[in-house]
């Protein structure tokens, strides 16, 4: 049982780390950036749609990046 905690604390550390890196939170902020830039400029033609497709899974492959399974230990 302890070893599950271990495992689970260390996966949860890996995870902080990773969020907190220049790297991950860089492309993060970008994206959401770029999301929010899409709504302020306004949705008017089909490239607006693409640019806000582009944004957002830049967005979710950072998330996806960070939650995903690791092999711990």
């Amino acid at each position: 049982m302890q070893m599950q905690v271990s495992n689970k604390q260390m996966l949860r550390d890996r995870r902080l780390a990773k969020m907190l890196s220049i790297e991950w939170m860089g492309q993060t902020i970008a994206s959401v950036c770029w999301i929010v830039s899409v709504f302020m400029y306004g949705l008017s033609s089909a490239g607006d749609y693409l640019q806000l497709a582009a944004g957002s899974a830049w967005f979710l492959a950072n998330v996806a990046a960070v939650t995903k399974s690791d092999n711990v230990g």
